[in-house]
């Protein structure tokens, strides 16, 4: 029931973009216009050349949100078992300066003020693919491609007949990284800054951090964009030129910053010294790892997690193994694991540890048995873990190409977004359903949707 609402809607979403006055496209210049002022096109690439939002039912959007809590809260689990056990920590494949920074006390108790999982979400059903712990990407452009849509002429027409509900972005966001800094032992109203990487060139998804910016100060505080060239800490002061920073949120990963710096560098020094708060703290990174799922899926470890963990990661979580010669268990049986993987490509992925796209992912069904032996070595040689293949979910969506409409079969990747434990919004991401590189990538704005 809760699909066919859906299913009627996006039928409806449709004839109204193909029939007059909606079909001649003028108002999408406006809508452009309205992103143009918010930097968000970079050259001639809209940060979402998307003509169709994504609608969530309500008991679409009630499922995925009981059932990430409930993963997160396995997830925090693991990782204070891990933080007190080395062998188990061990298990996450941690680099030594990983797991060095792992054990600074960030000076807040929360493992993940904020956090997403990348979902897939089918019908009745729901699969997480992978765990984010580094930044809340997308919210920003989707608050604001939310208010865009809400009053474009294709939806204002759409809501005559059915209820949209916005899902609130960047307010719990902040509220969530000001809990951290008042339990970190801020008293002050902090100077905030965004940590990013520069780039050689700007990017569409670099450029949301800009926006994160500028909506933070429009919630009345202090925002400045930074990235770590820009950093310095003398006299216990974290600083940016003359802007002090007393509140960090860290929009990149561990891994990319552990790529470029050493342990030297002077974000390192002050959160070490306890001088800055960061979120998320280093911890968080436990959960980044795709290792963790291997620990998720371990039956042996979880056994003694609440029954309701056990049921989310039992039904949402693909079977995963760290890419190792050893024997395991699967579905109460033991295989051996090299063996396993090489003479089952066609249900299986081999997916990098860290997922910084140093390495390349190996997809089973299409790949060649000598090419996914040949994987599988390189698998045994790097830090690599296999998972059961999820299915992308695929759906059409009208997109905005050289001023006309095209329909394309997109693959669509569900984010709900969760601070301090509970999930609070929710965005969508599209990418080319086809495999390759392609460039017709971006958030789509998401909506609750309801009947009238």
């Amino acid at each position: 029931m809760a699909q066919k609402l859906v299913d009627d809607a996006i039928v409806r979403y449709h004839k109204i973009l193909e029939s007059p006055p909606h079909a001649n496209l003028e108002w999408t210049d406006a809508l452009t216009e309205r992103m143009r002022a918010h930097g968000m096109i970079v050259g001639t690439r809209l940060a979402s050349p998307f003509l169709r939002p994504h609608f969530l039912s309500t008991k679409q959007y009630e499922q995925m949100s009981k059932a990430g809590e409930s993963l997160l809260s396995s997830i925090e689990r693991i990782e204070n078992l891990a933080l007190a056990n080395p062998g188990l920590l061990q298990r996450m494949e941690l680099l030594p300066a990983e797991r060095m920074l792992a054990s600074i006390d960030p000076g807040y108790s929360f493992l993940h003020v904020t956090s997403l999982l990348n979902t897939n979400l089918n019908n009745g059903s729901l699969q997480f693919r992978n765990f984010q712990a580094s930044s809340a990407t997308g919210l920003a452009y989707g608050e604001l491609l939310a208010d865009m849509f809400f009053d474009a002429p294709p939806v204002k027409e759409f809501r005559k007949k059915h209820s949209l509900t916005k899902f609130g972005g960047t307010k719990y966001l902040l509220s969530a990284i000001l809990k951290a800094y008042k339990a970190y032992g801020g008293k002050k109203q902090p100077n905030l800054a965004v940590l990013e990487f520069k780039q050689p060139f700007q990017t569409i998804d670099g450029a949301e951090y800009t926006v994160l910016v500028e909506l933070f100060r429009k919630h009345g505080y202090q925002a400045e964009l930074v990235n770590p060239e820009q950093l310095d800490y003398r006299n216990g002061v974290l600083t940016k030129g003359d802007y002090r920073i007393d509140l960090l949120y860290r929009a990149s990963s561990l891994q990319e910053f552990l790529l470029r710096f050493d342990l030297n560098h002077p974000l390192v020094k002050a959160y070490r010294d306890g001088k800055v708060c960061m979120v998320n703290s280093f911890r968080a990174e436990l959960a980044q790892k795709r290792a963790m799922f291997s620990l998720l899926t371990d039956e042996a470890l979880t056994a003694k997690f609440p029954l309701a963990e056990r049921k989310a990661i039992a039904a949402f979580v693909p079977w995963t193994r760290i890419v190792s010669t050893t024997k395991t268990q699967r579905a109460g049986e033991t295989i051996d694991l090299p063996e396993f993987i090489s003479a089952n490509k066609n249900s299986l992925v081999l997916v990098p540890n860290d997922s910084t796209g140093a390495l390349p992912v190996f997809d089973g069904p299409s790949t060649e048995q000598g090419a996914w032996d040949r994987a599988l070595k390189q698998a045994l040689r790097e830090r690599y873990v296999v998972q059961d293949l999820v299915i992308p979910v695929t759906a059409k969506f009208p997109v905005l190409l050289y001023g006309s409409m095209e329909m394309r079969e997109m693959q669509v990747d569900v984010h709900p977004h969760m601070f301090l434990g509970e999930v609070k919004s929710c965005t969508a991401h599209l990418s080319a359903a086809n495999a390759g590189f392609s460039t017709m990538e971006g958030v789509t704005p998401t909506y609750l949707l309801g009947g009238k």
